[in-house]
């Protein structure tokens, strides 16, 4: 799919001119001077959706007015790409309002900053307002009653490969999982479900080497509002073209959660932390215990190589004098960390000084200062026991 650049949205829009009976028949445009010559507008019968289009430049583009539903940051792209079209004279976007939820939101601030009209949420001025909904990053349901308002029904920009990754938060669960590909699907939106509606565009993404959920989140919402703007240019296509979801594939990305930074050494390989930190960490820091306390794992460097001398049992950890970093035993190898939490922030040199070497004072031998983290028992499995399904909600 060839990207829409801002290019295409950049000149003024020009009101759009009526044409008064002409308009009457689908198709036919009667004009009366050399301007009225080179651009006209008809409306599609029943749905009073303008369609502009050029002679010269072949078959009619849809002017849409459009009700935006979205919250943070990834959805302001979108946002942002509409509005630009909507000033421009391009003809895809003819009217813009947005719903948002209660808060101090990015959605809301863009808005306001861009004389877009608010509609609290549920909005209650719909019928016969708008042609199409679009929502992106919104986390509510929308029901029937709702959706059946719009004539074109309610587009969704989500960020994954559906059915891979359904639910709130597919960015990190693509990273926590190492996934190497993904991509952005725009859907159509099904009563009182999430991501469940039928495919209208979809659009591969490979992941970069060593990416955090961050990065990745904001190539994800540049794509996915480009993708939003191709499918709103063919839409009656793309509706004729619609495909179902595959039942095989399916998986579910729930909201990240504390209990999901919880290191099991025995369990976890070098990469899978790797990915874990990546996911999470510049939100909710890795935790293991120590001595009965919870510490927490701060400014990861990656895997690390030691000698065979080395306690091998996952947990084991030791201060690295030549790197400066803490090296823990995990399953499959060694990872290391420059700084921990514990009561107060530690570099690693501190922890080694006033902890871990506290542990080995009657160790008579000659071995460097060992430790033991230790894996929280009962730990909460919320990668591979979560329940959100997608439905209906009770």
């Amino acid at each position: 799919m060839g990207h829409v650049t801002a290019s295409l949205c950049m000149r003024k829009k020009e009101p759009p001119k009526r044409h008064g009976a002409a308009l009457l028949r689908p198709g036919i445009i009667r004009t009366d001077s050399e301007q009225d010559r080179q651009v006209g507008y008809m409306f599609i019968p029943s749905t009073n959706v303008r369609t502009q289009f050029t002679c010269k430049a072949g078959p009619p583009r849809v002017s849409w007015r459009l009700l935006f539903f979205g919250t943070d940051q990834f959805a302001v792209e979108s946002l942002k790409l509409l509005n630009l079209c909507r000033n421009s004279n391009e003809g895809i976007v003819e009217k813009l309002e947005v719903v948002t939820l209660p808060g101090d939101l990015p959605v809301k601030r863009f808005a306001q900053q861009n004389q877009l009209a608010l509609h609290n949420w549920p909005p209650h001025i719909v019928e016969g307002q708008f042609d199409v909904g679009v929502v992106v990053s919104f986390g509510r349901l929308l029901h029937r009653g709702l959706i059946v308002k719009f004539p074109f029904g309610i587009l969704n920009v989500h960020p994954s490969l559906l059915p891979r990754w359904r639910g709130p938060a597919p960015v990190f669960h693509t990273v926590m999982h190492g996934d190497t590909v993904t991509g952005v699907t725009v859907i159509q939106i099904r009563p009182d479900k999430f991501d469940v509606g039928p495919i209208l565009n979809q659009e591969i993404h490979q992941v970069p080497k060593n990416c955090t959920a961050e990065d990745l989140g904001a190539a994800l919402a540049t794509k996915g509002a480009h993708l939003l703007l191709d499918t709103l240019m063919k839409l009656p296509e793309k509706i004729a073209n619609k495909r179902e979801q595959e039942p095989k594939g399916v998986t579910f990305a729930p909201k990240i959660n504390r209990s999901m930074s919880w290191i099991n050494w025995e369990e976890q390989t070098c990469d899978q932390i790797a990915c874990l930190c990546r996911a999470i960490g510049s939100r909710i820091p890795l935790r293991t215990m120590w001595m009965g306390e919870t510490i927490k794992l701060l400014d990861f460097v990656g895997k690390c190589y030691t000698s065979d001398e080395r306690n091998q049992k996952p947990g084991s950890v030791y201060y690295d004098k030549d790197s400066n970093t803490l090296a823990v035993c995990c399953k499959d190898g060694w990872v290391a960390f420059r700084t921990v939490l514990l009561n107060k922030r530690l570099t690693a040199a501190d922890f080694h000084n006033g902890y871990l070497n506290q542990t080995v004072k009657k160790n008579t031998s000659s071995k460097p200062a060992e430790g033991q983290f230790v894996s929280r028992k009962g730990r909460t499995e919320e990668l591979q026991t979560n329940t959100w399904r997608g439905q209906k909600k009770q």
